[in-house]
């Protein structure tokens, strides 16, 4: 089980070497950025500070013309989890327009995120944003259904919330690994939605 969590770590950090950026003036154009979703807020009522620095980056790129739409991929398990119209609300305040921004409510894993970016939206090249050890899993994941995608980073986030996050994501990785060794498909597909 080491051996597997170990192997599967290296193995997505592999893939998306050279394929991550931190400066938007570095980063290529795409059409598209898919903004992979989080809770607003943390269960004590604090904005969620992984949401506020996607939010960020997504602004970042927007504004300096390195993308030109935003699709949001998040769950939206129930009437009261709703998280890509939390990210539009706050897109939306912060200047993005409204018909430039495309919502996925049915993104429950990054795996379902990123194919159905192509599968239901057509993309088979974007930008995702997100912190950085989520962007290099998304990347592995997207590679393997055959996508060109880069990433940007989002800021990391730091102390005890950041680092319970960092060790998720090593059986996170895992997962993702397994997932794809097993064919796993997205929990839902649907119409085919065009994007511009």
């Amino acid at each position: 089980m080491v051996s597997l969590v170990l192997y599967s770590n290296h193995t997505v950090e592999s893939s998306s070497v050279n394929k991550t950026y931190s400066n938007s003036t570095d980063i290529g154009k795409n059409k598209v950025g898919l903004v992979l979703g989080t809770a607003k807020y943390l269960k004590d009522g604090r904005i969620n500070l992984f949401f506020k620095y996607r939010i960020d980056a997504t602004v970042d790129l927007f504004e300096n013309g390195k993308i030109d739409y935003v699709l949001i991929s998040g769950d939206n398990g129930s009437k009261y989890y709703d998280e890509p119209t939390a990210f539009q609300n706050e897109l939306i305040k912060r200047g993005i327009p409204e018909d430039r921004i495309y919502l996925d409510y049915a993104g429950f894993r990054t795996l379902d995120s990123v194919v159905r970016a192509k599968e239901i939206f057509g993309q088979d090249s974007f930008t995702v944003i997100s912190q950085k050890f989520h962007n290099e899993r998304a990347i592995f994941l997207a590679e393997k259904h055959g996508l060109r995608v880069i990433g940007f980073n989002a800021k990391d986030v730091s102390g005890a919330s950041g680092l319970r996050v960092q060790l998720r994501e090593y059986l996170a990785r895992t997962k993702a690994f397994i997932d794809i060794m097993i064919g796993k498909e997205p929990k839902f597909y649907g119409d085919k939605i065009k994007i511009g």
